[in-house]
């Protein structure tokens, strides 16, 4: 290569071998609140020893080229393959037999996908009189691959939350007499092509972003349904719909800032979206483009002469064919519509001393079902069903609206410790609702997290570059829900951990 043209190979392989799992998936009784038996301990372990396994492996090759013809055109382009394989075993609560027992629901899901892309671009600078442009062309491709095997172990199998037996045999080959299984496999695939061009336009103060982008896909999709459900134990086949549906989309975007010399730069954006979404519901029809429209304005301050940035926000996002979680079939999603989310953050970014730094934010995000034809039972905390009520109009479950953190990073004095830096911060997690019909609340929580680093170029010059680190999340080891997914599937957040590092920089 010569000075005109570089070359960067990336590649990478990780192999995690096959693990124990546990998702920490437990009732509303015992967890939000605590139950006849007191709360169910967050290392409670309710799937078998002899089942539960987790094996993944993922494999990257990227290249990125570029050459300049001239001080007027550039040229970059970046091919990037990706192929991955999981295999999971594991259990999911399926009901409350009792305040104490529980029944679980074995599954197996094996899967692969594989992703190959080219992005291929000109681009440039040039000044007309006092207006400065920076464009880029483009042309990409990707081809998308999926494949997945999802078998469930109908029979279930009950445990006890405070006292679990650990030991199931599940039953999960639907071939035979004495398993009473229920399996589905899909294919899907999609190939999505698109040309694109940017340009930002620069005149003083005063900064103009024109882009726009036309996409067309090609998704296909099918599979089949396997199950011996039946009093012989007979294994039946049902096809799942195929289909083949192309689609295309022009997509575009303009945004506009302007910087006053006393550091204020106002901003506001528009932008529209259309993101191709894959997968299929439990009977194997495809799911529809995600397509969105963002309104954003904004402010942006750097105080004159000092390193403190505050910034502030507020949006308007609608995307539509919205896909949430599908509670009569585990593991598969649902559309649902079109959801709404308005909201606004705050930020600071500030070094109060020489010594002394603040990073704090606030973020308010209200997010509901706009449109949707789906209608969901509401869940009561014994684990029986109420009326059905509609989705339109109720919050996104487990997204909470007020978000709040801050972190202070000191570093002590030279003559006290050199280069030895204190930090500490609290992170605060607004209430969210269990699922879409928003049948009952999530507590909010907060928690507090410190550590420290040491850099050891201070006493050792030679060692420029090598830092020691320790950090504590969750200091007070404080018991909290992070969310839930109706009343049988409420995760346990992570208690306190400690978590160290030597790294090294040149």
């Amino acid at each position: 290569m010569d000075h005109k043209t570089s070359l960067t190979v990336l590649g990478s392989y990780l192999y995690t071998p096959a693990k124990g799992t546990n998702y920490m998936q437990f009732p509303v009784e015992g967890t939000l609140y605590p139950g006849p038996y007191g709360r169910i301990p967050r290392s409670r372990f309710v799937g078998s020893t002899n089942f539960n396994q987790q094996s993944d492996r993922d494999a990257m090759f990227e290249y990125q080229f570029q050459h300049r013809f001239s001080r007027f055109l550039n040229f970059s382009q970046v091919f990037r393959y990706e192929k991955s394989k999981s295999y999971d075993r594991d259990m999911y609560m399926s009901g409350m037999i009792n305040d104490r027992q529980a029944t679980l629901t074995p599954w197996i899901s094996d899967g692969y996908n594989g992703t190959t892309g080219l992005d291929s671009r000109f681009y440039e600078k040039f000044k007309i009189g006092n207006v400065e442009n920076t464009w880029v062309v483009g042309s990409d491709f990707r081809q998308y691959n999926y494949h997945s095997n999802i078998t469930f172990d109908d029979a279930q199998y009950t445990t006890d939350l405070y006292n679990p037996p650990n030991n199931y045999r599940p039953c999960t080959s639907p071939r035979s007499p004495e398993c009473t299984v229920w399996q589905t496999t899909s294919t899907n695939q999609y190939f999505q092509e698109g040309v694109y061009f940017q340009d930002q336009i620069k005149w003083k103060g005063l900064s103009l972003l024109l882009g726009g982008r036309q996409d067309w896909v090609d998704e296909t999709t099918h599979g089949e349904s396997i199950t011996n459900e039946n009093a012989a134990h007979e294994t039946t086949y049902t096809a799942h719909v195929r289909s083949v549906r192309p689609e295309s989309a022009f997509t575009w975007r303009v945004g506009l800032i302007y910087q006053f010399d006393f550091g204020l730069a106002p901003y506001f954006s528009y932008a529209t979206s259309f993101i191709p979404q894959t997968g299929s519901d439990w009977l194997g029809n495809p799911f529809p483009s995600l397509t969105g429209q963002q309104k954003e304005a904004g402010l942006k301050y750097k105080v004159p002469n000092r390193d403190i940035l505050i910034t502030a926000s507020a949006y308007d996002i609608n995307e539509n064919h919205y896909l949430i979680s599908d509670y009569a079939h585990p593991n598969y999603s649902a559309d649902a519509g079109r959801v709404n989310a308005r909201g606004f953050e705050v930020a600071a970014n500030a070094n109060i001393t020489r010594d002394l730094r603040l990073v704090a934010s606030y973020s308010y995000n209200s997010m509901t079902y706009a449109k949707t034809n789906l209608t969901a039972a509401t869940q009561l905390p014994d684990g029986s069903y109420g009326p059905t009520a509609s989705e339109k109009g109720k919050y996104v479950e487990s997204v909470p609206r007020n978000m709040f953190s801050f972190f202070l990073d000191y570093k002590l004095p030279g003559k006290i410790m050199p280069r030895f830096s204190v930090n500490g911060g609290m992170r605060y997690i607004g209430f969210t609702y269990s699922d879409a019909v928003n049948t009952f609340k999530v507590p909010a929580y907060y928690l507090f997290d410190i550590g420290m680093h040491y850099d050891f170029s201070e006493k050792i010059p030679m060692l420029k570059g090598l830092q020691a680190q320790l950090a504590v999340s969750n200091l007070t080891n404080r018991y909290y829900v992070t969310s839930c997914g109706g009343n049988f599937a409420c995760y346990v957040g992570q208690g306190r951990r400690v978590y160290g590092s030597l790294s090294y920089s040149w």
